[in-house]
Protein backbone atom coordinates (compact mmCIF):
# COMPACT_ATOMS: atom_id res chain seq x y z
CA UNK A 1 0.00 0.00 0.00
CA UNK A 2 2.76 2.22 0.58
CA UNK A 3 4.27 2.10 -3.05
CA UNK A 4 0.70 2.60 -4.39
CA UNK A 5 0.48 5.89 -2.24
CA UNK A 6 3.57 7.11 -3.36
CA UNK A 7 2.95 6.26 -7.08
CA UNK A 8 -0.93 7.49 -7.21
CA UNK A 9 0.15 11.05 -4.99
CA UNK A 10 -1.12 13.53 -6.86
CA UNK A 11 -1.58 11.75 -9.59
CA UNK A 12 -4.69 11.15 -12.13
CA UNK A 13 -4.36 7.16 -13.35
CA UNK A 14 -5.86 4.74 -15.79
CA UNK A 15 -7.04 1.69 -13.14
CA UNK A 16 -5.78 -0.50 -15.52
CA UNK A 17 -2.78 0.18 -16.98
CA UNK A 18 -0.69 1.06 -13.51
CA UNK A 19 2.40 -0.84 -12.56
CA UNK A 20 0.09 -2.53 -9.80
CA UNK A 21 -1.94 -5.85 -9.80
CA UNK A 22 -5.48 -5.72 -10.20
CA UNK A 23 -5.69 -7.44 -6.96
CA UNK A 24 -3.81 -4.55 -4.99
CA UNK A 25 -5.66 -1.68 -7.00
CA UNK A 26 -8.87 -3.31 -5.96
CA UNK A 27 -8.19 -3.62 -2.53
CA UNK A 28 -6.91 -0.01 -1.68
CA UNK A 29 -10.55 1.10 -3.51
CA UNK A 30 -12.44 -1.11 -1.67
CA UNK A 31 -10.51 0.04 1.92
CA UNK A 32 -11.03 3.52 0.66
CA UNK A 33 -7.17 4.14 0.29
CA UNK A 34 -8.19 5.19 -3.85
CA UNK A 35 -10.98 6.84 -5.60
CA UNK A 36 -12.44 6.03 -8.66
CA UNK A 37 -13.13 8.14 -11.27
CA UNK A 38 -15.24 7.95 -14.76
CA UNK A 39 -12.70 9.59 -18.09
CA UNK A 40 -15.46 11.67 -18.92
CA UNK A 41 -17.69 13.60 -17.16
CA UNK A 42 -21.50 13.89 -17.88
CA UNK A 43 -21.07 17.28 -19.41
CA UNK A 44 -18.46 15.91 -22.10
CA UNK A 45 -14.99 16.68 -20.47
CA UNK A 46 -12.28 14.85 -19.85
CA UNK A 47 -11.26 14.54 -16.54
CA UNK A 48 -7.34 13.84 -17.46
CA UNK A 49 -6.65 16.73 -20.06
CA UNK A 50 -9.77 18.72 -19.69
CA UNK A 51 -10.78 18.74 -22.99
CA UNK A 52 -14.01 19.48 -23.94
CA UNK A 53 -14.67 20.73 -27.16
CA UNK A 54 -16.92 18.71 -29.69
CA UNK A 55 -14.60 18.68 -31.81
CA UNK A 56 -12.05 16.45 -29.43
CA UNK A 57 -14.90 14.50 -27.27
CA UNK A 58 -15.77 11.96 -30.08
CA UNK A 59 -19.35 9.67 -29.59
CA UNK A 60 -18.52 5.91 -30.41
CA UNK A 61 -20.26 2.49 -29.94
CA UNK A 62 -17.45 1.06 -27.33
CA UNK A 63 -17.03 -2.73 -27.28
CA UNK A 64 -15.93 -2.60 -23.45
CA UNK A 65 -19.61 -1.31 -22.64
CA UNK A 66 -21.31 -1.93 -25.37
CA UNK A 67 -23.25 1.17 -25.75
CA UNK A 68 -22.35 4.33 -27.20
CA UNK A 69 -19.30 5.90 -25.17
CA UNK A 70 -17.43 9.41 -25.66
CA UNK A 71 -13.27 9.28 -25.85
CA UNK A 72 -11.35 12.23 -25.93
CA UNK A 73 -8.97 12.28 -29.01
CA UNK A 74 -6.95 15.02 -27.32
CA UNK A 75 -5.13 12.89 -25.07
CA UNK A 76 -5.19 9.73 -26.87
CA UNK A 77 -1.37 9.52 -27.33
CA UNK A 78 -1.47 8.69 -23.29
CA UNK A 79 -4.09 5.83 -23.48
CA UNK A 80 -7.99 6.35 -24.26
CA UNK A 81 -9.85 8.01 -22.24
CA UNK A 82 -13.68 6.86 -22.31
CA UNK A 83 -16.92 7.56 -20.54
CA UNK A 84 -16.46 4.28 -18.96
CA UNK A 85 -12.65 4.71 -18.49
CA UNK A 86 -11.99 4.36 -14.60
CA UNK A 87 -9.10 6.70 -13.32
CA UNK A 88 -7.63 6.41 -9.97
CA UNK A 89 -5.89 8.65 -7.56
CA UNK A 90 -4.96 8.84 -4.04
CA UNK A 91 -7.81 9.50 -1.61
CA UNK A 92 -6.65 10.50 1.35
CA UNK A 93 -4.13 13.24 3.02
CA UNK A 94 -0.80 11.70 1.89
CA UNK A 95 1.69 10.19 4.73
CA UNK A 96 5.12 11.19 3.34
CA UNK A 97 8.34 10.76 5.13
CA UNK A 98 10.10 13.81 5.26
CA UNK A 99 13.28 13.72 3.04
CA UNK A 100 16.55 14.78 3.46
CA UNK A 101 17.87 16.84 0.38
CA UNK A 102 20.98 18.52 -0.08
CA UNK A 103 22.68 20.91 -2.88
CA UNK A 104 25.98 19.61 -4.48
CA UNK A 105 26.33 22.20 -6.48
CA UNK A 106 29.94 24.07 -6.09
CA UNK A 107 29.44 26.62 -9.17
CA UNK A 108 29.25 30.44 -7.97
CA UNK A 109 26.88 32.41 -9.38
CA UNK A 110 27.15 35.76 -11.17
CA UNK A 111 26.33 39.06 -9.72
CA UNK A 112 23.17 39.39 -11.77
CA UNK A 113 22.37 35.45 -11.88
CA UNK A 114 22.96 35.81 -7.57
CA UNK A 115 19.62 38.98 -7.84
CA UNK A 116 17.52 37.32 -10.33
CA UNK A 117 17.99 33.67 -7.96
CA UNK A 118 17.12 35.94 -4.66
CA UNK A 119 14.24 37.64 -7.24
CA UNK A 120 12.78 34.04 -7.46
CA UNK A 121 13.11 32.54 -4.07
CA UNK A 122 11.22 36.19 -2.56
CA UNK A 123 8.09 35.27 -5.35
CA UNK A 124 7.90 31.66 -4.37
CA UNK A 125 7.91 33.30 -0.64
CA UNK A 126 4.78 35.23 -1.52
CA UNK A 127 3.28 32.73 -3.96
CA UNK A 128 3.67 34.68 -6.72
CA UNK A 129 4.63 34.14 -10.06
CA UNK A 130 7.78 34.97 -11.82
CA UNK A 131 9.21 35.38 -15.39
CA UNK A 132 12.59 34.68 -15.90
CA UNK A 133 14.17 36.63 -19.26
CA UNK A 134 17.24 35.64 -19.83
CA UNK A 135 19.66 34.77 -22.85
CA UNK A 136 20.31 31.13 -23.52
CA UNK A 137 23.35 30.55 -22.12
CA UNK A 138 22.77 32.95 -19.20
CA UNK A 139 23.05 29.78 -16.33
CA UNK A 140 18.79 29.80 -15.63
CA UNK A 141 19.30 26.20 -14.66
CA UNK A 142 22.05 27.66 -11.91
CA UNK A 143 19.75 30.03 -10.79
CA UNK A 144 16.79 28.10 -9.84
CA UNK A 145 19.22 25.76 -7.40
CA UNK A 146 18.82 27.95 -4.35
CA UNK A 147 15.03 28.40 -4.96
CA UNK A 148 14.67 24.55 -5.28
CA UNK A 149 16.16 23.75 -2.46
CA UNK A 150 14.89 25.87 -0.06
CA UNK A 151 11.35 24.29 -1.54
CA UNK A 152 12.29 20.94 -0.66
CA UNK A 153 13.13 22.15 2.95
CA UNK A 154 10.64 22.98 3.53
CA UNK A 155 8.89 19.48 2.66
CA UNK A 156 7.35 21.07 -0.76
CA UNK A 157 7.19 19.04 -4.01
CA UNK A 158 8.66 20.61 -7.00
CA UNK A 159 8.47 20.06 -10.91
CA UNK A 160 10.26 21.32 -13.91
CA UNK A 161 7.92 21.49 -16.81
CA UNK A 162 9.58 21.88 -20.33
CA UNK A 163 7.39 21.51 -23.96
CA UNK A 164 10.10 19.28 -25.16
CA UNK A 165 11.61 15.63 -24.51
CA UNK A 166 15.05 16.57 -25.39
CA UNK A 167 14.93 19.46 -22.61
CA UNK A 168 14.01 16.74 -19.99
CA UNK A 169 16.84 14.48 -20.97
CA UNK A 170 19.15 17.61 -20.48
CA UNK A 171 18.08 18.70 -17.35
CA UNK A 172 17.71 15.15 -15.70
CA UNK A 173 21.81 14.51 -15.23
CA UNK A 174 21.68 18.26 -14.05
CA UNK A 175 19.51 17.97 -11.43
CA UNK A 176 20.32 14.91 -10.24
CA UNK A 177 23.91 15.62 -9.47
CA UNK A 178 23.42 18.80 -7.85
CA UNK A 179 20.20 16.99 -5.56
CA UNK A 180 21.77 13.71 -4.99
CA UNK A 181 20.20 12.97 -2.15
CA UNK A 182 16.32 13.74 -2.82
CA UNK A 183 14.63 11.36 -5.05
CA UNK A 184 13.78 12.94 -8.29
CA UNK A 185 11.72 11.02 -11.55
CA UNK A 186 12.27 11.92 -15.22
CA UNK A 187 9.14 11.81 -16.73
CA UNK A 188 8.22 11.60 -20.48
CA UNK A 189 6.79 9.36 -23.56
CA UNK A 190 8.45 6.03 -23.08
CA UNK A 191 10.15 6.63 -19.94
CA UNK A 192 10.74 4.07 -17.22
CA UNK A 193 8.75 4.01 -13.90
CA UNK A 194 10.80 4.97 -10.96
CA UNK A 195 10.69 4.10 -7.46
CA UNK A 196 9.73 6.28 -4.34
CA UNK A 197 7.75 9.08 -3.90
CA UNK A 198 9.96 12.12 -6.01
CA UNK A 199 9.33 15.21 -3.95
CA UNK A 200 11.40 16.83 -7.16
CA UNK A 201 9.93 15.43 -11.18
CA UNK A 202 11.13 17.03 -14.37
CA UNK A 203 8.73 16.12 -16.78
CA UNK A 204 6.90 17.11 -20.69
CA UNK A 205 4.16 19.28 -20.33
CA UNK A 206 2.58 16.72 -21.57
CA UNK A 207 3.04 14.43 -18.25
CA UNK A 208 0.95 16.99 -16.45
CA UNK A 209 -2.27 15.94 -17.73
CA UNK A 210 -1.27 12.45 -15.31
CA UNK A 211 -0.72 14.74 -12.66
CA UNK A 212 -3.73 17.01 -10.34
CA UNK A 213 -2.97 19.02 -7.04
CA UNK A 214 0.39 18.05 -7.20
CA UNK A 215 2.65 20.37 -6.53
CA UNK A 216 3.25 23.35 -4.59
CA UNK A 217 5.96 25.00 -6.91
CA UNK A 218 5.68 24.50 -10.50
CA UNK A 219 8.52 25.60 -13.29
CA UNK A 220 7.43 26.20 -16.90
CA UNK A 221 11.28 25.80 -18.39
CA UNK A 222 11.20 26.77 -22.28
CA UNK A 223 7.65 28.34 -21.98
CA UNK A 224 7.78 30.02 -25.13
CA UNK A 225 8.50 26.46 -26.81
CA UNK A 226 6.19 24.69 -29.03
CA UNK A 227 3.97 22.64 -28.44
CA UNK A 228 2.93 24.34 -24.69
CA UNK A 229 2.89 27.90 -26.47
CA UNK A 230 0.48 27.24 -28.88
CA UNK A 231 -1.71 24.46 -27.24
CA UNK A 232 -4.36 25.76 -24.45
CA UNK A 233 -4.84 21.96 -23.09
CA UNK A 234 -1.01 22.53 -21.85
CA UNK A 235 -1.70 25.24 -19.99
CA UNK A 236 -4.69 23.98 -18.07
CA UNK A 237 -2.50 20.93 -17.63
CA UNK A 238 -0.29 23.10 -16.13
CA UNK A 239 -2.83 24.89 -13.68
CA UNK A 240 -4.36 21.17 -13.25
CA UNK A 241 -1.09 19.82 -11.91
CA UNK A 242 -0.38 22.15 -9.30
CA UNK A 243 -2.06 22.89 -6.10
CA UNK A 244 -4.29 26.14 -6.22
CA UNK A 245 -2.09 28.86 -4.57
CA UNK A 246 0.98 27.23 -6.22
CA UNK A 247 3.56 30.05 -7.93
CA UNK A 248 4.23 29.28 -11.38
CA UNK A 249 7.87 30.56 -12.17
CA UNK A 250 8.21 30.72 -16.43
CA UNK A 251 11.44 30.34 -17.58
CA UNK A 252 12.84 31.95 -21.38
CA UNK A 253 14.84 33.42 -23.64
CA UNK A 254 12.42 34.38 -25.73
CA UNK A 255 9.07 34.63 -23.75
CA UNK A 256 6.10 35.95 -25.88
CA UNK A 257 4.41 39.61 -25.55
CA UNK A 258 1.98 38.16 -23.17
CA UNK A 259 3.94 36.73 -21.09
CA UNK A 260 5.87 39.77 -20.52
CA UNK A 261 2.99 41.45 -20.27
CA UNK A 262 0.82 39.57 -17.60
CA UNK A 263 3.94 38.29 -15.33
CA UNK A 264 4.17 41.30 -12.98
CA UNK A 265 7.33 39.68 -11.08
CA UNK A 266 10.39 39.57 -13.64
CA UNK A 267 14.25 39.18 -13.55
CA UNK A 268 15.84 39.98 -16.52
CA UNK A 269 19.03 38.74 -17.06
CA UNK A 270 20.85 39.42 -21.42
CA UNK A 271 24.21 38.99 -20.32
CA UNK A 272 25.55 34.94 -20.27
CA UNK A 273 27.04 33.37 -17.02
CA UNK A 274 30.79 34.09 -18.65
CA UNK A 275 30.42 37.30 -19.32
CA UNK A 276 31.18 37.07 -23.28
CA UNK A 277 28.56 38.39 -25.53
CA UNK A 278 26.09 36.26 -27.63
CA UNK A 279 27.26 35.14 -30.99
CA UNK A 280 26.07 37.23 -33.67
CA UNK A 281 24.18 35.24 -36.90
CA UNK A 282 25.79 35.70 -40.60
CA UNK A 283 23.65 35.70 -43.32
CA UNK A 284 25.25 33.70 -46.31
CA UNK A 285 23.35 33.29 -49.74
CA UNK A 286 22.61 29.60 -50.70
CA UNK A 287 20.86 30.23 -53.74
CA UNK A 288 18.00 26.84 -54.82
CA UNK A 289 19.60 24.81 -52.22
CA UNK A 290 16.13 22.66 -52.87
CA UNK A 291 17.12 22.00 -56.38
CA UNK A 292 20.95 20.74 -55.82
CA UNK A 293 19.58 18.53 -53.23
CA UNK A 294 16.64 17.21 -55.24
CA UNK A 295 19.37 16.40 -57.99
CA UNK A 296 21.64 14.86 -55.62
CA UNK A 297 24.33 17.19 -54.90
CA UNK A 298 25.38 18.97 -51.58
CA UNK A 299 25.33 23.17 -52.44
CA UNK A 300 29.08 24.10 -52.86
CA UNK A 301 28.71 26.66 -49.81
CA UNK A 302 27.74 24.14 -47.30
CA UNK A 303 29.59 21.76 -48.09
CA UNK A 304 32.90 24.06 -47.61
CA UNK A 305 32.03 25.08 -44.28
CA UNK A 306 30.94 21.27 -43.26
CA UNK A 307 34.13 20.38 -44.22
CA UNK A 308 35.95 23.13 -42.71
CA UNK A 309 34.32 22.17 -39.31
CA UNK A 310 35.35 18.42 -39.60
CA UNK A 311 39.27 19.53 -40.62
CA UNK A 312 39.18 21.26 -37.60
CA UNK A 313 37.57 19.27 -34.96
CA UNK A 314 34.63 21.26 -34.29
CA UNK A 315 31.48 19.39 -33.41
CA UNK A 316 28.29 21.17 -35.54
CA UNK A 317 24.84 21.04 -36.00
CA UNK A 318 22.97 21.96 -39.31
CA UNK A 319 19.59 22.36 -39.23
CA UNK A 320 17.20 22.20 -41.70
CA UNK A 321 13.54 23.25 -42.21
CA UNK A 322 11.97 20.06 -43.15
CA UNK A 323 12.70 16.23 -42.29
CA UNK A 324 12.36 15.41 -46.30
CA UNK A 325 15.65 17.89 -46.34
CA UNK A 326 17.20 16.40 -43.87
CA UNK A 327 16.47 12.62 -45.05
CA UNK A 328 18.09 14.04 -48.73
CA UNK A 329 21.18 15.51 -47.69
CA UNK A 330 22.26 13.01 -44.83
CA UNK A 331 22.50 10.74 -47.31
CA UNK A 332 24.70 13.21 -49.74
CA UNK A 333 26.99 13.83 -46.54
CA UNK A 334 27.11 10.14 -45.18
CA UNK A 335 29.24 9.27 -49.05
CA UNK A 336 31.61 11.91 -48.09
CA UNK A 337 31.70 11.77 -44.47
CA UNK A 338 29.74 8.14 -43.09
CA UNK A 339 29.46 8.92 -39.22
CA UNK A 340 27.66 12.26 -39.98
CA UNK A 341 23.93 11.69 -38.17
CA UNK A 342 20.46 12.75 -38.60
CA UNK A 343 17.75 13.54 -36.04
CA UNK A 344 14.46 14.39 -36.08
CA UNK A 345 11.07 14.53 -34.00
CA UNK A 346 10.10 11.01 -35.41
CA UNK A 347 14.08 9.50 -34.67
CA UNK A 348 13.60 7.04 -31.73
CA UNK A 349 17.26 7.50 -31.25
CA UNK A 350 17.83 10.92 -31.29
CA UNK A 351 19.12 10.42 -27.97
CA UNK A 352 21.82 8.40 -28.59
CA UNK A 353 22.76 10.40 -31.37
CA UNK A 354 22.92 13.51 -29.59
CA UNK A 355 25.44 11.70 -26.93
CA UNK A 356 27.78 10.41 -29.60
CA UNK A 357 27.98 14.07 -30.46
CA UNK A 358 28.66 15.60 -27.27
CA UNK A 359 31.02 12.60 -26.46
CA UNK A 360 32.53 13.17 -29.74
CA UNK A 361 31.83 10.43 -31.52
CA UNK A 362 30.45 11.58 -34.46
CA UNK A 363 31.28 15.19 -35.94
CA UNK A 364 28.13 16.73 -36.65
CA UNK A 365 24.43 16.34 -36.67
CA UNK A 366 21.71 17.34 -39.44
CA UNK A 367 18.19 18.16 -36.98
CA UNK A 368 14.85 19.68 -37.19
CA UNK A 369 14.23 22.51 -35.03
CA UNK A 370 13.72 19.53 -32.53
CA UNK A 371 17.01 20.57 -31.06
CA UNK A 372 16.82 24.14 -31.32
CA UNK A 373 16.90 24.18 -27.18
CA UNK A 374 17.99 22.65 -24.50
CA UNK A 375 21.04 21.26 -25.50
CA UNK A 376 24.53 22.14 -24.69
CA UNK A 377 27.89 21.03 -26.97
CA UNK A 378 30.88 22.79 -25.81
CA UNK A 379 32.90 23.94 -28.98
CA UNK A 380 29.89 23.48 -30.97
CA UNK A 381 29.45 25.32 -34.60
CA UNK A 382 25.92 25.78 -36.00
CA UNK A 383 24.39 26.79 -38.93
CA UNK A 384 21.16 27.25 -40.67
CA UNK A 385 19.88 25.90 -44.33
CA UNK A 386 16.76 27.66 -45.61
CA UNK A 387 17.18 30.57 -42.53
CA UNK A 388 14.27 32.06 -44.40
CA UNK A 389 11.68 29.61 -44.40
CA UNK A 390 8.74 29.73 -42.04
CA UNK A 391 9.60 27.11 -39.73
CA UNK A 392 12.54 29.05 -38.70
CA UNK A 393 10.79 32.10 -36.96
CA UNK A 394 12.51 35.13 -34.94
CA UNK A 395 12.32 32.82 -31.73
CA UNK A 396 13.81 29.75 -33.08
CA UNK A 397 16.53 31.42 -34.65
CA UNK A 398 17.58 33.02 -32.13
CA UNK A 399 17.27 29.69 -29.51
CA UNK A 400 19.72 28.40 -32.20
CA UNK A 401 22.10 30.93 -32.43
CA UNK A 402 21.99 30.36 -28.80
CA UNK A 403 23.79 27.03 -28.82
CA UNK A 404 26.78 28.39 -29.96
CA UNK A 405 29.43 29.63 -27.21
CA UNK A 406 27.78 28.62 -23.93
CA UNK A 407 31.05 27.01 -22.48
CA UNK A 408 33.04 29.22 -20.72
CA UNK A 409 35.54 27.09 -22.20
CA UNK A 410 34.66 27.49 -25.84
CA UNK A 411 32.68 30.89 -25.86
CA UNK A 412 32.57 32.01 -28.78
CA UNK A 413 31.56 30.11 -32.25
CA UNK A 414 29.83 30.78 -35.23
CA UNK A 415 26.10 30.94 -36.20
CA UNK A 416 25.69 31.45 -39.63
CA UNK A 417 22.05 31.62 -41.68
CA UNK A 418 21.82 29.99 -45.06
CA UNK A 419 19.36 31.58 -47.00
CA UNK A 420 17.23 31.91 -49.97
CA UNK A 421 16.60 35.78 -49.10
CA UNK A 422 16.87 37.59 -46.45
CA UNK A 423 13.35 37.77 -44.71
CA UNK A 424 11.98 39.63 -41.52
CA UNK A 425 12.73 36.70 -39.44
CA UNK A 426 16.31 36.68 -40.17
CA UNK A 427 16.60 40.52 -39.04
CA UNK A 428 14.41 40.29 -36.15
CA UNK A 429 16.97 37.32 -34.83
CA UNK A 430 20.01 39.43 -35.39
CA UNK A 431 18.76 42.72 -34.18
CA UNK A 432 17.54 41.22 -30.76
CA UNK A 433 20.67 39.04 -30.42
CA UNK A 434 22.80 42.52 -31.02
CA UNK A 435 20.56 44.38 -28.53
CA UNK A 436 21.27 41.78 -26.13
CA UNK A 437 24.97 42.33 -26.07
CA UNK A 438 24.44 46.22 -25.35
CA UNK A 439 24.16 47.28 -29.29
CA UNK A 440 27.64 46.17 -29.82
Amino acid sequence: MDQLEEFLTGRIWLRDFGPFSKEQVDKAVLSGFVNVRLGITAEKQCIRCLEKSIHKIIPYFCEACQKICYYCRNCLKMGRISSCTELITWALPSQKLPQHHSLNWTGKLTPLQEIASQEVQQSLLQKNDHLIYAVCGAGKTELLFAPIFDALKKGLRVCIAAPRTDVVLELTPRLRAAFSTTTIHSLYGGSPVEPGFAQLVIATTHQLYRFENAFDVLIVDEADAFPYSYDPALKRAVLKAKKKEAPIVYVSATPSDQLVKHINNKSQLFRRFHGYPLPVPEFRSLWGYEKDFAKGKIPRKLKAWVDEKIEKKQPFLLFFPTIELIEQAVVLFQKIHPTIEAVHSKDVDRKEKVLKLRQRQIPGVLTSTILERGITIPNVQVAVVGADQSVFDAAALIQIAGRVGRASDYPNGEIVFFHNGIVRQMDQAKKTIISYNGGR
